[in-house]
């Protein structure tokens, strides 16, 4: 969902100035963002995408089939919805959008999120009206970029304790663990959490979002547990609940996506992050690690016995805790939806 929350922030902020404007939302078939974004009352159309693997795999050479239908399906959207601006925040569907945009044109903004450009913007940057960059450091890049800082969505603002404690059903003076594992499902992390339950439910309770992303064994524990310990909440997707399961968490395990990274800064929440290996992920945690504004943790060397002996050490440490959320606050800035809103203005209302 990276690529996906900081556009909705925008789409939020744009609405708030403008609230005659009309959004259309093009993803991907059977993807998890289709239902977030229809909760925000958007509509929402898919294109066939093409996502280039960096490793052989089959799938490679039904890519420019794919992006040639897209490409042309996006043709016919934009022709028929007449959009003033197109925007994108990365993710391979994004690319034959901004590509029809252009030959149509109709202007883009291309928003650089994560430290280390993907291929996708990489591809669709040189067709951009504009482009924004969460960090500084990525603007060497992009150099005719614009500086504004990552979009969160106000609705994350709203979450509260009390209303977490009813929904999810927690215990009042136990400590919460919130564990996200990514949009589509970290499957390593979800094995970790699972098998690592028993002792982590002795001393904390958990909201497990966990993208639905299991093999037989795990998925077999999972439902055990939630049927057999009420501290145990498990979820394949949280969307209106999410403000209130960031509300309620005492301490949260992440990814290191960038937007749920920027939520986490924007709230203060203390946390630990497991990137993905080998992926912009690392680049995104080393950054808030040097910081100290996280905790950084290798997936290559975490079992189930030391994640839960970690997670107790840090989850009753309220001085560590305090020192997480106060330094973390301070990463990121607060205003990027309206910094950005501002560039779409200045080429829309010409």
């Amino acid at each position: 969902m990276g690529s996906v929350t900081p556009l909705l922030a925008v789409a939020e902020e744009l609405k708030k100035q403008a609230p005659d404007a009309e959004f259309l939302w093009i993803g991907t078939k059977g993807g998890p963002e289709k239902r977030v974004v229809e909760s925000y009352n958007i509509k929402f159309v898919s294109v066939p995408a093409g996502k280039l693997r960096r490793y052989f795999s089959g799938w490679n050479f039904s890519m420019p089939f794919l992006l040639a239908a897209g490409f042309f399906k996006s043709l016919w959207l934009i022709f028929k919805f007449k959009p003033k601006m197109i925007l994108s925040a990365g993710g391979f569907v994004a690319v034959p959008v901004v590509w029809a945009g252009w030959i149509l044109r109709k202007p883009s903004l291309i928003h650089q999120e994560d430290l280390r450009p993907g291929l996708a913007n990489k591809l669709t940057v040189p067709f951009a009206k504009i482009i924004t960059v969460t960090f500084p450091e990525s603007q060497k890049y992009f150099p005719r970029a614009i500086l504004t800082g990552n979009p969160v969505r106000q609705e994350i603002f709203s979450g509260s304790r009390e209303h977490a404690a009813e929904i999810f059903k927690l215990e009042k003076n136990l400590p919460t663990l919130l564990v996200l594992g990514g949009g589509t499902g970290a499957l390593s992390l979800n094995k970790t959490v699972i098998e690592a339950a028993p002792r982590l439910l002795e001393f904390c309770q958990i909201i497990h979002a966990t993208g639905g992303r299991f093999d037989d064994k795990t998925f077999t524990i999972s439902e055990l547990l939630k049927a057999e310990n009420p501290r145990y909440h498990a979820f394949d997707f949280l969307v209106s609940e999410f403000k209130d399961a960031y509300a309620a968490a005492d301490l949260v395990v992440s990814r290191a996506g960038m937007g749920t990274l920027t939520e986490l800064a924007v709230l203060g929440k203390p946390t630990v992050l497991i990137p993905i290996p080998g992926s912009h992920q690392e680049d995104n945690a080393y950054y808030f690690k040097k910081q100290n504004a996280v905790v950084l943790w290798d997936e290559k060397n975490i079992t189930p016995e030391n994640f839960s002996a970690a997670i107790r050490d840090l989850i009753n440490n309220k001085v560590e805790l305090e020192n997480l959320s106060r330094n973390i606050r301070g990463v990121m800035p607060a205003d990027a939806s309206q910094k950005m809103a501002e560039e779409i203005f200045k080429v829309v209302k010409k």
